[in-house]
């Protein structure tokens, strides 16, 4: 059996140690968290953008949606908008670009950044990028120059882009250019592009495209239009759905027409459309400004019986208003209910109830409202109690 030489078992320990040594050091030195939590936990502008760009080609962070609208939203928020110009312009650069998915964040990420100017480039850059355009990338730049809210230019891409580039509109198109346009309170020209996706481009409306049509014209008290399209929706065979009842119901209640909206919840619940929130509040609501509080009173208490979850928003709404009637007995025992769940009503109202139970001399029923006030979570500020210390004692805070 051969014995190794002196001379390379000495290489062979000093190999050994070497690499031991290196091991040592290279296990000595800190760690650095990964490149998401450095991300996350860094607020210097500067560093911010040096540590993206270092980490630009790291493939986890460019399929990390989160990252890329968490650092152009600090970097918007710090008005370093040089810098997300740069490091979007990089991304660009990436083979990811090829997909249109990933052009389309690149786009959205301008548009919240304001940076409308640079998202429409990448738009019309997209060839350059070897990424074939689609509808899907129409729309999110239809939706970035919406926010600008020039109808010109909205007009104008709609009328011009599609033909250029072979993009065939979808409903998204047509609902993002029809709100764009609502906003702007062109109500007829949203109308009337209705129409013309409908009967010469072939795109159905669907319930967001009644919603918002509907909504803009209640608002602006054209009551026959908004009829008219809740008969025409249903006639075509699309059903309304809860944003769409609700829109309705705001519309009767504002008018003074609750009974028309009370029979129109009645509806909701025999064809399987469950209210929400926002529906009990109106009606709820619409009854104390008709002066029936008691109606009021029994849809509130009807939620039981249907077991429904209350919430805080109902809870306040009845409060309020019983307040404002002067009713402060009811509203004093809802108030104390609601805290107890730790569903505590705005300051303003807690400030009209604690009034209203000292001037009928409910004093302790008072005290123990500024009790329970005591055990919010998060807690009311001191200056807050201190108010409704005062309006007991009748000294100014």
């Amino acid at each position: 059996m051969l014995m190794p030489s002196l001379r390379s078992t000495r290489r062979f320990c000093n190999n050994f140690s070497s690499s031991s040594s290196s091991a040592a050091i290279v296990n000595n030195k800190p760690l650095q968290p990964p490149a998401l939590d450095r991300l996350k936990s860094e607020w210097d502008p500067h560093k911010l953008f040096h540590l993206f760009k270092s980490n630009a080609t790291n493939p986890i962070l460019i399929e990390n949606r989160f990252a890329f609208y968490d650092t152009v939203s600090r970097l918007a928020g710090a008005k370093r908008f040089d810098y997300i110009e740069q490091l979007l312009e990089q991304q660009k650069t990436l083979p990811q670009s090829r997909r249109e998915g990933f052009v389309v964040r690149i786009i959205a990420l301008y548009g919240n950044a304001g940076m409308t100017k640079h998202a429409l480039e990448t738009f019309y850059q997209m060839h350059s990028f070897k990424c074939n355009r689609t509808v899907k990338s129409f729309n999110i730049t239809l939706k970035v120059l919406a926010q600008t809210r020039d109808y010109d230019s909205i007009v104008r891409f709609l009328n011009d882009v599609p033909s250029s580039f072979n993009i065939k509109l979808d409903v998204y198109s047509v609902n993002i250019a029809i709100k764009a346009f609502c906003e702007l309170d062109k109500l007829q020209e949203a109308y009337l592009f209705m129409l013309e996706c409908e009967n010469n481009k072939g795109i159905k409306p669907d319930v967001v495209t009644y919603t918002t049509l509907m909504s803009a014209f209640y608002e602006h008290m054209r009551w026959e239009v908004g009829n008219g399209l809740w008969n025409r929706m249903v006639l075509k065979g699309c059903m309304p759905n809860i944003a769409t009842f609700n829109v309705r119901i705001q519309f009767l209640v504002t008018v003074r027409r609750v009974w028309d909206a009370n029979a129109l919840m009645r509806l909701m619940w025999r064809i399987g459309v469950t209210p929400d929130d926002v529906t009990l509040v109106l009606i709820i609501k619409g009854f104390f400004l008709v002066g029936y509080p008691d109606m009021a009173t029994r849809v509130f208490s009807a939620l039981h019986k249907k077991g429904y979850k209350l919430s805080a928003k109902i809870y306040q709404t009845m409060i309020h208003y019983l307040c404002k009637r002067e009713d402060f007995d009811q509203a004093c025992a809802m108030c104390e209910d609601s805290m107890k769940k730790n569903w505590f009503p705005n300051v303003d109202t807690i400030f009209m109830l604690l009034e209203g139970l000292k001037r009928f001399g409910k004093i302790d029923e008072a005290k123990e409202i500024v009790v329970l006030a005591k055990s919010r979570k998060p807690p009311f500020s001191s200056s807050y109690l201190a108010t409704m210390k005062s309006l007991l004692s009748g000294q100014k805070s």
